[in-house]
């Protein structure tokens, strides 16, 4: 009797430490890209590549059609699929022009430029006088901060990227993606 409840306290134990050590993975399922002017700017290309059933990842190459750009912003937001996306936390309209030119005073603008950093050209400030390039950014990129740093339940959800440039709506860009 003695041994099963020794055998048990340690199972318990054991599925604590487990439990404990279990951390979440991002999948990237897909990717849109949209240009609302296309007078103003195109995508040369915007695609989710998957090498292998683990291992996924997105680029894309916007063509700017008229620079240089002075005035830039991007409203960020967070949808979780219950019933259809929905609004999930997080809608955030952010100046490019100062958050790029501050990121090494700006916590947040800091943790996004070491994000980014090495994927693409997007990490300057105005003016914005050439194509931007995101580079083969992969979901072991993105795992770390949004299951370490920003806990987040398990679900899918889609990131809807709005870039305004002189406050039009120039391109919508949308990644969706599962965390398990």
């Amino acid at each position: 009797m003695m041994c099963l409840k020794l055998k048990l306290v340690i199972h318990c134990w054991l599925t604590m430490y487990l439990i404990r050590e279990a951390f979440s993975l991002v999948e990237f399922k897909n990717i849109k890209c949209e240009s609302t002017d296309k007078e103003f700017c195109t995508f040369d290309y915007c695609h989710l590549k998957s090498v292998n059933r683990t291992y996924k990842y997105f680029s894309l190459r916007v063509k700017l059609l008229k620079v240089p750009i002075t005035k830039a912003k991007v409203n960020g937001a967070l949808y979780q699929r219950l019933n259809g996306y929905k609004p999930f936390m997080y809608n955030v309209t952010v100046d490019a022009c100062k958050f790029f030119k501050n990121q090494k005073s700006n916590p947040v603008a800091s943790y996004f430029y070491d994000f980014f950093k090495g994927f693409s050209n997007i990490n300057h400030s105005c003016p914005f006088n050439h194509d931007l390039v995101l580079d083969k950014l992969t979901a072991e990129s993105v795992n770390h901060r949004l299951t370490n740093i920003l806990p987040f339940p398990k679900g899918e959800y889609m990131v809807n990227m709005n870039w305004i440039a002189y406050d039009i709506i120039r391109a919508v860009f949308k990644i969706y993606f599962i965390l398990s």
